[in-house]
């Protein structure tokens, strides 16, 4: 058996990597109902409304301030507040938001020069990274929030 070798790109590497991850988010948004996006469990403090807009603020804050996209505008509500305001009700907004997240993020990585990822950057939230590195903390705070909001829409309440 002749084994087929290709050869893929860094930074293609990392987009499907990051694609790959986020289904543990965008997979359960295909079942989502408005009612789920109220519920909480016991006192957590976040509502599965609070964290898809969350996600989707997270993401378009990487876009612009660790992949450098300058294109990017956005008020990260959830960050500016740091809790949930109880207003992250409207499903199909939501839906919108981390569908723009999600495809700016995207093209905002599939753009990026193989030799980036070894450069070093610093931010407030997670101090000094390289890009690469800070790749692996996008991936794993979505699929942390994910897994929240699995949690949620099973067994938490409204």
């Amino acid at each position: 058996m002749k084994l087929l070798y290709y050869h893929m790109e860094t930074t293609a590497h990392f987009v499907a990597q990051w694609i790959e991850a986020r289904t543990r988010f965008s997979n359960q948004l295909k079942t989502l109902q408005s009612e789920d996006l109220k519920k909480k469990l016991g006192d957590s403090p976040n509502s599965v409304g609070f964290l898809i807009r969350h996600i989707g603020d997270v993401e378009l804050l990487f876009s612009k301030n660790v992949f450098a996209n300058t294109s990017v505008h956005v008020t990260a509500k959830t960050v500016i507040s740091g809790q949930d305001t109880g207003e992250w009700t409207d499903l199909p907004a939501l839906l919108a938001y981390v569908s723009e997240s999600f495809n700016t993020l995207q093209n905002t990585l599939a753009i990026q020069a193989d030799s980036v990822w070894s450069e070093v950057i610093t931010t407030k939230e997670f101090g000094t990274k390289t890009k690469a590195e800070a790749l692996g903390r996008i991936v794993s705070h979505t699929a942390y929030h994910a897994g929240q909001m699995a949690l949620l829409i099973k067994y938490g309440k409204i």
